[in-house]
C-alpha cells in the first residue's frame, strides 16, 4: 500500500455513504458516554463520602465496570464505527459491503453492549482489567451460564472487518491514503486484540504468565485499536476541514509503522514491580519510550498542517476539538515515557496519578476528536445546520476546562500520595490529604458531564431542526465538505 500526500477527497457520489448507520451509531455513542460519565461521576462519589446507592447490584466495583466498559465498547466502538462509515467509501469511491450487514452489527451491537451491562449486575464480569465482558462459561468449564459476550465481541469485530474490507480490496489498484493504512490495520487488530485478551488468559495462560498477556491486551486495545482509528480520522478530517495536504507523507508513514512495531510489545508496564520477569517489563519500558518517538512524528505532522491556518483555531470548532486534542496527547504520551520507568513507579505505582493519565488520553485526546468530526459531520449526515453555536461552544470549553483541571488534581494528588507512601506515612493521613483532590476531582467531572449534556441535547435539538443545512452558509468558517451530503 502506498500513501498520498494530497488532502483527501471525499467522491462525488453521495449515495456512497449509508446516512442512517452513521446517525444511529454516532446516536448509539452519545447515550453510551452518557452512561459511562454518569457512572464515572457516581464512582467518584465513594470517596467523599457521598456514594449514593447500597446493595451489592449497584455496588461502586459494578458501577466502574459500566464506567470503562460503555467509554470503551460502547463510545468508542460506536464512534469509530460510525465515523469509517462516512470515511472509507469516500476514500476508496465504493460503498460498504452491504447495508443489511451494518444493520445486523449496529443491533447485535448494541444488544451486546445491554448483556454486558446486566451481567455486570448480576455478577457476571471476569477478572480482566477492560476485558470484564462476560465471557459466559463457567470457570474452567464449557458450561455456558450466560451470554458468551466475549465471543460475540470477536465476532462483531470480524464482521466490521468483512463490511469494511471489500470496498477496500475493489479499490486495491488505487494509492490508498494513509488514513485507509489505519483503518484497515485498526479492525484486524482489534478481532486479534480483543481474541488475545478474554480468552488465551483464561483458558490457556494462568498467574503471571496470563498477566502479562493481560497487560498486553490493556495497552493494545487502546495503542492497535483507538490510536490507528483516531490517528487516521485525523489525517482525513484535518486536511478536509483546512482544505490543503498533510504536511508530510513520510512522517504519517512513519508514524504508521513505528505504531506497528513498537507498539504491540508495550503492555506490561501495566505490570511493573510484579513477578512478570525483570527483562518482559524493561522491554516494556524501552518501547514504551520509543513510542513517544512516533508520536512526536504525528504532532508535528497536524501542526505543521495548521500553520499558515492559525486562525481557524478561533473560527472553526472541530478544528479546535482536533488540535486541543493533540496537545492534550503529547503531555500525556510524554507522561507516560516517564512514569513507565521503574523509579517513576516508585513513586506513582497506584496512585491518583495514574487514573488522571487514563482520563486524559481516553477522553481528552479520542474523545476529543470524536467530538470533534462529530461537530463538522452531524449537520451533514442530518441535513440540519446546527441549532444552537452557544451550545457548541460551551461543549467544547466545559470539556476542556473540566479535563484540564481533573488530569491537574490528580496528577498532584497522585505525586503527594506517593511521596508519603515513600516515607511511610500511616494510611489515615493519606486519605486525609487525598479528600480535598477527591472533591475537586468529582467538581470537574461535572463540568464534563454539562458539556456533554449541551452536545447531545444541541444534537437532538438540531436533528429536529427545520433549518436545512446549507454548504456554502460555511465557506468563510472553512468546515466545507467539497461533496455535499445527501441525508
Amino acid at each position: 500500500m502506498t500513501a498520498t500526500a494530497t488532502a483527501p477527497t471525499p467522491a462525488a457520489n453521495t449515495n456512497l455513504v449509508h446516512y442512517e448507520l452513521v446517525r444511529w451509531h454516532l446516536a448509539a455513542a452519545g447515550i453510551s458516554i452518557l452512561l459511562s460519565m454518569t457512572a464515572g461521576f457516581l464512582y467518584s462519589l465513594q470517596f467523599i463520602g457521598y456514594y449514593p446507592f447500597g446493595g451489592a447490584a449497584l455496588s461502586p466495583g459494578h458501577i466502574r465496570l459500566i464506567h470503562t466498559n460503555f467509554a470503551a465498547y460502547g463510545f468508542l466502538v460506536n464512534g469509530f464505527t460510525a465515523m469509517t462509515y462516512y470515511v472509507i467509501p469516500r476514500l476508496t469511491g465504493f460503498p460498504v459491503h452491504s447495508r443489511k450487514l451494518g444493520l445486523l452489527i449496529f443491533w447485535v451491537w448494541q444488544a451486546i453492549l445491554v448483556s454486558t451491562l446486566v451481567g455486570f449486575l448480576i455478577n457476571k464480569a471476569q477478572a480482566i482489567e477492560w476485558g470484564e465482558t462476560p465471557t459466559g462459561f463457567r470457570p474452567g468449564t464449557f458450561e455456558l451460564n450466560y451470554v458468551p459476550v466475549d465471543l460475540l465481541i470477536t465476532v462483531g469485530a470480524l464482521l466490521l472487518i468483512v463490511q469494511y474490507m471489500v470496498p477496500l480490496y475493489r479499490a486495491r489498484k488505487q494509492r490508498y491514503y494513509v488514513t485507509l493504512w489505519y483503518f484497515t490495520a485498526g479492525y484486524v487488530w482489534l478481532a486479534l486484540t480483543y481474541l488475545m485478551g478474554n480468552i488465551i488468559p483464561e483458558w490457556v495462560l494462568p498467574g503471571a504468565a496470563g498477566a502479562a498477556v493481560t497487560g498486553l491486551f490493556i495497552h493494545d486495545l487502546v495503542g492497535l485499536y483507538v490510536t490507528p482509528m483516531g490517528w487516521g480520522l485525523m489525517y482525513f478530517f484535518v486536511p478536509l476541514i483546512l482544505n490543503k495536504p498533510i504536511w508530510s507523507h513520510s512522517l504519517s508513514v512513519i508514524g504508521f509503522w513505528g505504531l506497528a512495531f513498537f507498539y504491540p510489545l508495550g503492555g506490561v508496564h501495566h505490570f511493573l514491580i510484579s513477578p512478570i520477569p525483570d527483562y518482559v517489563e524493561f522491554g516494556a519500558i524501552s518501547t514504551t519510550i520509543a513510542i513517544e518517538v512516533v508520536v512526536t512524528t504525528v504532532v508535528v505532522n497536524f501542526f505543521m498542517t495548521l500553520k499558515g491556518n492559525y486562525s481557524s483555531l478561533r473560527t472553526s470548532i472541530p478544528i479546535r476539538w482536533f488540535y486541543v486534542g493533540a496537545i492534550f496527547y503529547f503531555i500525556t504520551c510524554l507522561q507516560c515515557s516517564f512514569h513507565t520507568t521503574w523509579r517513576f513507579q516508585k513513586i506513582i505505582h497506584f496512585t491518583d496519578w495514574v487514573p488522571g493519565h487514563a482520563h486524559m488520553i481516553m477522553f481528552g485526546t479520542f474523545s476529543f476528536w470524536i467530538f470533534g468530526v462529530v461537530d463538522w459531520l452531524w449537520p451533514r449526515v442530518t441535513g440540519r445546520s446546527w441549532y444552537s453555536n452557544s451550545l457548541r461552544s460551551w461543549h467544547f470549553w466545559l470539556s476542556t476546562v473540566g479535563i484540564a483541571s481533573m488530569f491537574v488534581t490528580l496528577t498532584a494528588s497522585g505525586l503527594v500520595a506517593g511521596f508519603m507512601q515513600r516515607e511511610l506515612n500511616p494510611w489515615v493521613d493519606i486519605l486525609d490529604m487525598s479528600l480535598p483532590f477527591w472533591y475537586t476531582r468529582t467538581f470537574t467531572g461535572g463540568l464534563m458531564i454539562l458539556g456533554l449534556l449541551c452536545g447531545l441535547y444541541n444534537m437532538y435539538k438540531t436533528a429536529r431542526h427545520d433549518v436545512p443545512y446549507v454548504e456554502e452558509d460555511n465557506l468563510s468558517s472553512g468546515e466545507t465538505d467539497p461533496a455535499p451530503a445527501g441525508a
